[in-house]
């Protein structure tokens, strides 16, 4: 093998694999520089960067020049001329390889020290270096000085570009033309960037070994890391935060510089560790054992990743400060070697990310369709409870119906509000997440729409509305049913008790043998009889009253009261038939009875009516009553003060009706007549009259006793009321307050996101802790219920209006948080400014002009003119569809934000998948499911091959997956 000089002036190599030891000869005939052996590796993928330029097209790649040329095959270049192993880039062409320089430049590096020129070890180092980095010729102290002193020999230290020539050299061999063509060739180097301190063309042709090697090594480190760029940060700086990030996990590693931090070796093997874990076990390093940490990075990354051992262990360990240049330039080595990994971690990082996503939003998807499930399935079966108007036929059963609904208000309804309102919640945010990650709207099963559940509950508080009034109906008509009932009870009983044997006396023909003394008693006994029966007339007509009352409000007993109602009627017509018959009777033989005690007919004729009266009062004393406010029972008893000022008249009614009996008593007495004891016109004795107004006078106080402890009642429930109507009075506004004042919260400008959720956030914290006002509102009414108060004159406000309120204050700050929440996460993941989220609140808000937080299409239109779009009809009908997509008529706020966030924000979108997954495959239309297993987690791998479809391809492999349509479903745009 030998290095010849080409057209072009351009190295090449001829020959291959192997050659013999020759001369390589130098470009104008200078002394040849003795070669041994060469070995020549020829790789496809470049490892470490190198002086190169893009030359001829053709196929690229790298060659390794590697064994000692002269001297000691494993030192550095000395004097003797030793070639060790170089890497550089190739370009094929026919049967010769030609060594080209990257065209590329990096950030100018600080100067290389003087100072250093003068330690051996540097070098030393130096020496090493460009043996490896720069020349594929020994840089002996002999020949560098006619090495750079030729002027040709510029094309190997710093190859042309094409196109590009260098001024035209001087001829002759002498000293001035050797310095002319140098100074020539540095003002060229210095053109490209390279800055050259303290060297000058003398220094070169006199072959100043250490003034050449410094300037190969600022040549060198110009172009070896040029293209490392980490965050628009320097080369190297940018190399220094890489190394700091790989290493970042590992113990016992800090790498803070390209000196210290790396004498121990752990930073060299955590490098290779986190990129190579198979290649070095870390666990199993010392951190008191540098040389051998060394030693194991050195040989794992000349064995493994072809990056050539540029460096000595123990230099670096025995250097009390290890050159930083020559470390840089090393480690700038792996950067580039694991570049394509690089790449590949950033593929699945994306496909993780995206993936993930899709994750999360499919379980937000399966919960919002099992809650809605839960929350339908439970309203189905609440709804035909409350839709039940089964009555029940006592008071205490429907008392029980009550009890039963307050439960189902109290227990069983809030936990199920709370569901709807996280259910509302849930979706909206789904819905944010799926516009922010460019994913389509989530639909949910048929019949589970947010509107389809509001319906439902719709549905249902009607329902339950109804159910309440249905139930307090019930009671009121029960409790009536059950008030006259008794009353019905009590009339027939008193009815029955007048009418017991008044059949079979009127039936008696005991006027068949009387006297005519008897017939006439008996006839004026018959005429009290009829003049009682008369006056029983009106209990019959109230008894039949009664029963049709009861019949009318459907009472449970009907039959029996019925019954009971036809049997007393039945008999009043048969008494009233036996009466007229015994009168007709009478009359016929009243001819023959002329003599008539006056006296006994009078005090039976003014006894039955005050009998009468007194069966009356006594009635009105026992009955039974129900009031439902204060004026009621001042009404009974002013009732009850006007019956008691008529005893004073009744009381002399009772002295004359006595005063009859007592003239009966004295006549007698007088003309010595023998009574019997027996009137006979009447069974009433003055006895009974006296017991009966005993009776009365007894049940005066105590209906004055009932009438008082119902007006305690009434008074108590009074207060009640009053209590009850003081705090609705109060919570009632309250809540209306903070529903405005939420409102405007939402609608203000006057804050960033976080400062309005600070505010809501309080806003909620106040409104659970008056939550304890509400329950306290609740327990009133409950004692309001159960004293069967059922109105209120002192407050509009009803219970049911309090809890419809309270619900909606809860929904409202829930709903107005989410709603700002997600415009924080739109902010945050779209990029949106402060700045601007409030410009577009201002302009919605300033065209919001019923200030309801919504806005017509006019006023919409009105809006994205004022900011700048120039709208026609097709282009406003289309966003129009993308703000109101169910057709209401309206724009909300969120769906404004939604809007402009898509108009000044981007997304992934599925063009970018597609990219990352050809990344994984290889630039392959498919990919396999061991490359998804090598490159994702083993979570996100087994989705991807859950859901991938196989590829149709004629360029398929067996079980190749098509990525292709996967990723296009990802957004929507066509199905898995």
């Amino acid at each position: 093998m030998e290095l010849e000089e080409a057209p072009g002036r351009r190295w090449t190599v001829t020959n291959s694999n192997r050659c013999s030891a020759r001369a390589i000869k130098t470009p104008l005939g200078q002394n040849p520089i003795p070669v041994r052996s060469v070995p020549i590796l020829i790789r496809a993928r470049s490892r470490v960067p190198l002086l190169t330029r893009k030359g001829a097209p053709g196929q690229q790649g790298l060659l390794l020049v590697g064994a000692p040329l002269e001297g000691d095959a494993s030192g550095p270049v000395t004097e003797g001329g030793t070639m060790t192993a170089v890497e550089t880039q190739m370009t094929y062409s026919s049967n010769s390889y030609t060594i080209t320089q990257e065209e590329r430049y990096m950030t100018q590096e600080d100067d290389w020290d003087r100072d250093l020129l003068l330690d051996p070890a540097w070098e030393k180092q130096q020496r090493k270096l460009s043996s490896h980095l720069a020349l594929a010729v020994p840089l002996e102290a002999a020949c560098m000085g006619r090495y750079f002193g030729l002027w040709n020999s510029l094309s190997v230290v710093f190859q042309l570009p094409p196109g590009e020539r260098l001024p035209k050299p001087d001829k002759g061999k002498m000293r001035f033309h050797k310095i002319a063509n140098v100074n020539k060739a540095l003002d060229y180097i210095c053109s490209k960037g390279v800055k050259l301190v303290s060297i000058g063309a003398e220094e070169i042709v006199d072959g100043n070994v250490k003034m050449t090697l410094g300037m190969i090594w600022t040549i060198i480190l110009r172009f070896a890391i040029q293209d490392i760029s980490v965050e628009e940060t320097s080369a190297k700086e940018g190399l220094l935060l890489w190394c700091q990030r790989k290493t970042a996990p590992y113990r016992n590693v800090n790498v803070q510089n390209f000196h210290i931090s790396w004498k121990d070796g752990l930073a060299l093997c955590a490098l290779i560790h986190r990129h190579r874990p198979d290649l070095i076990d870390y666990s199993k390093l010392r951190k008191d054992d540098p040389i051998g940490n060394l030693n194991t990075a050195f040989e794992v990354a000349e064995k493994f990743l072809d990056i050539p051992k540029m460096l000595d262990a123990e230099d670096i360990v025995n250097t009390p400060k290890p050159d930083e240049k020559a470390i840089m330039t090393y480690v700038s080595c792996f950067y580039h070697a694991f570049a394509g990994a690089e790449q590949a971690e950033t593929a699945a990082n994306r496909i993780c990310k995206v993936l993930a996503v899709n994750q999360e939003n499919e379980k937000l998807m399966e919960e919002y369709e099992k809650l809605a499930s839960e929350l339908l399935e439970w309203i189905r079966r609440t709804t035909p409870w409350l839709e039940n108007r089964a009555a029940e036929q006592t008071m205490r059963a429907m008392q029980q119906k009550l009890e039963d609904f307050r439960d189902y208000r109290r227990i069983h309804k809030p936990p199920r509000v709370q569901e709807k309102c996280q259910l509302e919640i849930n979706f909206n945010t789904l819905q944010t997440k799926l516009r922010l990650s460019n994913r389509p709207a989530f639909m949910p099963s048929e019949g589970k729409m947010v509107s389809d559940i509001a319906n439902a509950w719709k549905g249902l508080e009607q329902v339950e509305k109804g159910y309440e009034e249905w139930l307090l109906t019930e009671i009121r008509r029960l409790e009536r049913l059950d008030h006259l009932a008794e009353k019905f009870k009590q009339k027939c009983s008193m009815h029955e008790s007048w009418t017991g044997g008044k059949e079979e006396l009127l039936s008696q023909k005991d006027y068949e043998s009387a006297s005519l003394m008897e017939i006439r008693a008996l006839m004026r006994k018959h005429e009290a009889f009829e003049s009682d029966l008369a006056a029983h007339q009106d209990r019959v007509e109230q008894i039949a009253a009664i029963a049709q009352e009861l019949n009318e409000l459907d009472y449970h007993d009907a039959a029996t009261v019925n019954a009971r109602c036809q049997g007393i009627c039945d008999q009043w017509d048969n008494l009233g038939t036996l009466t007229q018959k015994r009168r007709d009777a009478l009359e016929r033989v009243e001819k023959l009875w002329e003599t008539i005690d006056q006296l006994y007919l009078e005090f039976a004729k003014r006894a039955a009516p005050f009998n009468n009266w007194m069966d009356g009062a006594m009635e009105d004393l026992q009955d039974m009553f129900i009031v439902h406010s204060i004026e009621e029972i001042q009404s009974l008893i002013t009732a009850h003060d006007q019956f008691k000022a008529t005893l004073p008249e009744a009381d002399k009614e009772r002295m004359a009706t006595m005063g009859i009996h007592n003239e009966i008593l004295k006549i007698a007495q007088t003309y010595g007549i023998k009574l019997s004891g027996i009137n006979p016109y009447t069974n009433l004795s003055p006895q009974d009259i006296s017991n009966k107004w005993d009776a009365v006078k007894h049940l005066v106080p105590l209906r004055d006793q009932m009438l008082q402890e119902e007006v305690a009642r009434q008074q108590a429930n009074e207060r009640l009321r009053r209590q009850f109507a003081a705090q609705a009075n109060i919570i009632g506004p309250w809540i209306q307050t903070k529903m405005e004042e939420i409102s405007h919260v939402s609608v203000d400008i006057a804050g960033s996101l976080e400062e309005q959720m600070n505010s809501l956030k309080q806003y909620e914290h106040n409104i659970i802790n008056y939550k304890s006002n509400i329950d306290k509102l609740e327990g009133d009414h409950q004692l309001s219920q159960e004293s069967l108060i059922f109105d209120n004159k002192h407050t509009n406000y009803t219970m049911e209006h309090i809890r419809v309120g309270w619900e909606q204050l809860l929904t409202t700050i829930a709903r107005t948080i989410n709603e700002v929440e997600n415009q924080i996460l739109t902010r945050d993941a779209k990029g949106i400014s402060q700045e601007q989220l409030n410009e577009f609140r201002a302009s919605f808000n300033h065209f919001d002009r019923k200030r309801n937080g919504m806005m017509d299409p006019d006023d919409f239109r009105a809006c994205l003119i004022s900011m700048g779009y120039d709208l026609g009809e097709v282009e406003f009908a289309r966003i129009m569809t993308l703000v109101d997509p169910n057709n209401t008529g309206v724009v909300t706020f969120q769906a404004f934000i939604d809007f402009m966030t898509r108009e000044t924000a981007e997304t992934d979108t599925a063009e970018q998948v597609m990219a990352s997954f050809k990344i994984l495959a290889s630039d392959k239309n498919y990919i396999t499911v061991d490359e998804l297993r090598r490159e994702l987690p083993p979570e996100q791998a087994e989705y991807c091959i859950s859901r991938m479809t196989r590829y149709i391809g004629s360029d398929g492999a067996t079980g190749a997956l098509d990525y292709i349509s996967f990723s296009s479903a990802l957004y929507g745009e066509s199905d898995l």
